[in-house]
């Protein structure tokens, strides 16, 4: 359906440029978009090696081990498929650790990982419970650090990109909060 949609506007840009007699700034606005879509994708690409890096590093140098010992405590509470310690629970961690920091490209994989592990705990092909509330957790993606949006804003030429973190945080918080709460209120409901 996307498909249709993004069809649906080149085509009506193209008729719109083509009755206004609009067609060279539509030329010239199409090249310069595509400049700057390489541009952005070249500052997004460094900005996620050198983070998945740095986390690769912190998994190998047991920063990761440290993490997961510090969040296990609410690891277990919601995620209480996943035992202490487990691969599945170390995935968690990262992609929670990943996303804390604004990374959420560098977060995918980790999360892939995770929901590997926990679909080798789940006798049945569907979704239990601690797979739906990775998910919810993932989707609301509370962040300390919006490296992404941080970096967005600078590649624009913000004065201070960061200037967004009270935002960010609120909001962030309160889509945790309402997806973990509508998450444990489901839960226990059984599917007709």
């Amino acid at each position: 359906m996307l498909n249709y949609i993004w069809a649906g506007l080149i085509l009506l840009s193209v008729i719109c440029a083509a009755v206004t007699g609009r067609m060279p700034q539509l030329s010239a606005g199409v090249m310069s978009g595509a400049a700057g879509a390489v541009e952005l994708v070249l500052a997004m690409m460094g900005m996620m090696c050198a983070w998945t890096g740095l986390m690769k590093i912190a998994d190998a140098g047991g920063i990761t081990l440290m993490l997961s010992k510090l969040f296990d405590p609410l690891m277990r509470r919601l995620f209480p498929s996943c035992k202490k310690g487990s691969p599945a629970a170390k995935a968690i961690c990262m992609n929670v650790t990943a996303n804390l920091l604004g990374l959420g490209n560098a977060a995918t994989p980790m999360g892939i990982a995770a929901m590997k592990e926990m679909a080798k705990l789940n006798p049945t092909q569907t979704a239990d419970n601690s797979m739906v509330m990775f998910v919810v957790i993932n989707s609301a993606s509370i962040q300390l650090i919006p490296t992404f949006m941080g970096t967005l804003r600078a590649q624009y030429g913000s004065p201070a990109p960061f200037d967004i973190l009270p935002a960010v945080w609120l909001t962030s918080v309160c889509a945790l909060g309402a997806g973990i709460t509508a998450a444990k209120l489901l839960e226990g409901r059984k599917r007709g």
